[in-house]
């Protein structure tokens, strides 16, 4: 889930960029050098990075660094609810946090947030689960990912796309010609 809100944020920040810059960010963009805070928890940063993080942002022009900054709130809603995960929340707590975070994405225009708030609806059981328990299936998921990396590089597939081209020419699917 944290994956999928900084690709949000991130893609959000490049296309505001892409759109009224008319090109892809550069180091001199100021929401361009603050992109690795932008997917940094604000938890985990000290309150001047915040502060300096959040100026930057409501001081670029109101295209460009509004919607960046709101994509970055709901992010924070988000990592917010996701935090409740060991610690026994009630469901009070859980029903707030996750109205503010719906109400974050749907009071914008930003797809990417819309996309990200549905794809929180659709796993909501799981989310739940996991915020009650504590468990999640990382670890399988792990090892799982390990075991297909030593696969393919056992073989000399570094590329998937290219394993399965090979894998289908073997068997006869594709024509070489």
């Amino acid at each position: 889930m944290v994956q999928l809100a900084n690709r949000a944020v991130t893609e959000v920040r490049r296309r505001m960029t892409m759109t009224h810059r008319g090109r892809r960010g550069r180091a001199t963009d100021p929401e361009w050098q603050q992109r690795n805070r932008l997917t940094r928890s604000a938890a985990r940063m000290r309150t001047e990075h915040v502060d300096r993080l959040t100026d930057t942002l409501s001081n670029l022009p109101a295209k460009i660094g509004q919607p960046i900054l709101a994509a970055w709130n709901a992010k924070e809603d988000l990592l917010d609810l996701l935090a409740l995960a060991r610690t026994r929340p009630d469901r009070e707590t859980i029903a707030r946090l996750l109205h503010r975070f719906y109400a974050r994405c749907a009071a914008t225009n930003l797809l990417e947030l819309h996309r990200l708030a549905t794809t929180i609806e659709t796993w909501w059981p799981e989310i739940l689960a996991f915020l009650h328990t504590g468990i999640t299936n990382a670890g399988s998921e792990g090892a799982n990912r390990v075991i297909k990396t030593i696969a393919r590089n056992a073989y000399d597939f570094r590329n998937p796309e290219n394993q399965r081209l090979r894998t289908r020419r073997h068997r006869g699917h594709l024509n070489p010609a």
